[in-house]
């Protein structure tokens, strides 16, 4: 689908600070964060709602999502929670045409900096803050939580 700008960052077509990938899904960090961390996960075969969307890959995505919060609580942006949100049809306010999973770091006493996100939504050094959740994914590995394939820079 050339005109998603999720199925050209999946092709290599349009620039993103990669995460994570695998044959089937990619997360990268959201061009304008609500926090820092904010990663989107999607499936690389476009799907523009739940509806077009099958429920193990749903699941796949969910369970990526679930590991990179627990990444983004070991890495230097060290999250005390997460906000996983997914947005289904423009009238829960999707904004991209193809699902994704919003992984939003969270922090005690941010309440007024993640509203203030809400409003400024701008990017936090994505490069480092990429490598810094790569990092925390190493960090659930090295605790025995599995191999998962990765982005290098």
């Amino acid at each position: 689908m050339n005109d998603c700008v999720f199925c050209r960052i999946v092709a290599g077509e349009a620039p993103a600070a990669k995460v994570y990938e695998d044959d089937t899904l990619c997360a990268f960090l959201d061009l304008r964060p609500i926090a820092r961390g904010h990663t989107l996960v999607i499936p690389k075969r476009h799907a523009a709602e739940l509806e077009d969307l099958d429920a193990e890959l749903g699941a796949q995505i969910f369970r990526i999502g679930h590991r990179l919060a627990l990444a983004i609580r070991r890495s230097s942006l060290a999250a005390d929670g997460a906000n996983l949100i997914l947005n289904d049809g423009t009238a829960a306010f999707q904004t991209v045409p193809h699902v994704h999973l919003h992984v939003i770091p969270r922090s005690h006493g941010d309440k007024l900096r993640f509203a203030a996100g809400f409003v400024l939504r701008r990017p936090h050094d994505p490069v480092a803050t990429a490598a810094a959740i790569r990092e925390g994914i190493a960090a659930l590995e090295n605790e025995g939580e599995g191999p998962e394939k990765e982005i290098d820079g």
